[in-house]
């Protein structure tokens, strides 16, 4: 699951980072910079699975979300004003859309490949473009996209887990929404304020689940530190670095490059989890991943980018 398709290019974002740090970003290439951003989602979602057998997907979750809205609201702390409550049913299903997106996703890949439940996931974006869209190409770029999901369709059942397909698609379409809702807090809130508010709700939204499911029984300062570690990977890391590129790169430069995720998901799962998904999951990545450049490269033609 990815932070990068909710950034919107050139919106303003977190605080840049300060000294060495800043320096050494600074001389990375920008599309550099937004690949190791979504190596490091990647890296931050097999951590998070390595983490499943103790505390559960639903632990895991609860304390990415923890670790996360804390980060965030320490760097946007000044940008937090009283005014924001105007905003506060949306704010609320912003954080309550960002809480089950997240149950979706680690449910998703608690049973199926890194890379399909990506490439599943990525649906829900794409099938929001065709909803915005009139032109019959993104049609039939979406058409190329459900072929790689039909050739999943097969293995559901035997070797991909039908509950493990339903979580990532529900987290696909939670994506979607969750990218609606992204541009409407981005305006009316500055800075990244608003999703450190939303981030801080979707805690509140999965803790009544956790709670139920009482995965955190066992937690030690291991597992701590390897959920702050996710916390890093998936969220800080890439806000950071993402940002950092949205300022010397195009729109349509950074819309391409974020359609290598399946690719990047499917890459880490078979080299860190032992996730080989075969020829046809491959095939079925390929679709989808190809869906994502076309309707990105022409919707960003004819916006003039």
């Amino acid at each position: 699951m990815s932070n990068s398709l909710t950034a919107s290019p050139g919106a303003p974002g977190p605080k840049p980072a300060q000294g060495t740090f800043a320096r050494a970003i600074s001389a990375v290439p920008p599309p550099g910079l937004l690949l190791i951003s979504i190596v490091s989602i990647q890296l931050g979602a097999a951590v998070a699975i390595d983490l499943f057998p103790v505390i559960g997907p639903v632990g895991t979750a609860f304390l990415r979300l923890t670790f996360s809205a804390v980060m965030l609201l320490a760097a946007t702390r000044r940008a937090i004003s009283w005014s924001g409550r105007r905003y506060a049913g949306s704010l609320l299903l912003y954080g309550a859309i960002l809480g089950v997106m997240n149950l979706s996703f680690y449910g998703a890949i608690e049973r199926i490949p890194l890379g399909i439940a990506v490439a599943i996931e990525f649906v829900g974006p794409l099938g929001l473009a065709a909803a915005t869209s009139r032109r019959g190409r993104d049609f039939a770029w979406i058409g190329l996209a459900v072929i790689g999901i039909a050739l999943l369709t097969p293995e559901i059942g035997s070797a991909l887990d039908p509950l493990g397909v339903a979580l990532a698609g529900a987290a696909g379409l939670c994506w979607a929404g969750f990218t609606v809702m992204s541009q409407r807090i981005g305006r009316a809130l500055p800075g990244n304020s608003g999703l450190a508010i939303g981030m801080a709700v979707a805690a509140l939204v999965v803790l009544p689940v956790e709670v139920a499911t009482g995965g955190l029984g066992n937690l030690d300062l291991g597992l701590l530190a390897a959920a702050l570690a996710v916390a890093i990977l998936s969220t800080a890391m890439p806000l950071t670095l993402e940002f950092e590129a949205l300022k010397r790169m195009t729109a349509r430069t950074y819309g391409i490059l974020v359609t290598m995720e399946p690719v990047v998901a499917t890459l880490v799962g078979a080299l860190l989890l032992g996730q080989a998904i075969g020829p046809q999951g491959i095939l079925a990545v390929a679709c989808v991943t190809a869906a994502a450049l076309g309707v990105t490269i022409s919707d960003r033609r004819d916006s003039g980018e």
